[in-house]
């Protein structure tokens, strides 16, 4: 069975270009380049990846797709370019050749206006997306699902791929049942797909097991179905709390419940839909 991580990062580190990695993340404080992550998708039997931006910069767009082209088990970029921009339109002609470019993102997590998502030049941008075919992924804190919902209804045409289950409160002790209601409201929209990836890194606790993760892959199955869910890994970050071959043990528990098919789904297939995979 093909199986393929739809999110990871890439990055040659420096404190200045990675400002948001604090002296708790040292761990990702080095280089995390393909040789690495190889390492990792062979030990683990990942087949394929999609390198997603770590950086806000047209110029990391363009460095991973170049590392794109030179790995083929590199299927697919989801980069950025400047989507509230009067140029935006120029920007998405120069990589219209890029066949590698599947998607873009922005890092709406860490904007402090709680209306960013409705701000008129932004989903222009959005709207310029759909000429080019690509996917949005949707980066957000779950106290922002709220501003996503009607931001989705407003691009009706537009593939989006929700980042993380949009990072809920993770405790043992007490579930987060707002994110699910919130969860389960944009998943209505059926043009909106989810990741479930970086779940481990919003572990509160001290320690966390599989049945810490387990109400929010039920959560997320819930409300996306077997047919727009997909896993990845948010490696390197998933670092900071499990290395990549714990995750896919994880995730691979709670895919053991589900028909060849539906595995088939979840691994690989739903990501290939979303991204329009060659």
């Amino acid at each position: 069975m093909y199986r393929l991580d739809s999110h990871h990062h890439f990055w040659k580190y420096s404190a200045e270009q990675y400002g948001w990695i604090s002296d708790e993340m040292r761990v990702l404080r080095r280089d995390f380049l393909p040789s690495d992550l190889l390492t990792e998708t062979q030990s683990t039997h990942i087949d394929g990846v999609i390198s997603v931006q770590a950086r806000q910069t047209v110029e990391e767009t363009r460095w991973l797709l170049e590392q794109a082209d030179q790995h083929d088990w590199i299927r697919g970029v989801v980069g950025w370019l400047p989507l509230a921009s009067r140029q935006i339109a120029e920007e998405m002609a120069r990589f219209e050749q890029s066949k590698k470019l599947v998607g873009l993102r922005h890092v709406v997590q860490d904007e402090t206006d709680d209306g960013f998502l409705a701000r008129p030049e932004f989903n222009d941008g959005i709207s310029a997306m759909q000429k080019y075919g690509w996917t949005y992924d949707l980066l957000i804190y779950a106290r922002q699902l709220p501003f996503a919902i009607p931001f989705v209804d407003k691009h009706p045409n537009q593939i989006f791929v929700l980042d993380h289950i949009a990072k809920p409160t993770v405790r043992s002790s007490a579930f987060d049942a707002q994110w699910a209601r919130d969860l389960l409201e944009l998943a209505r929209r059926p043009n909106v797909y989810c990741k479930f990836s970086g779940v481990v890194t919003e572990v509160r606790d001290q320690s966390w097991s599989i049945e810490t993760i387990k109400p929010y892959w039920e959560a997320a199955l819930n409300a996306f179905g077997i047919n727009r869910l997909m896993f990845g890994t948010d490696w390197p970050v998933c670092l900071l709390r499990a290395n990549y071959s714990d995750w896919v043990a994880t995730v691979s528990v709670f895919v053991e419940q589900l028909s060849e098919s539906e595995q088939s789904q979840f691994w690989s297939q739903n990501a290939i839909k979303a991204y329009k995979l060659a």
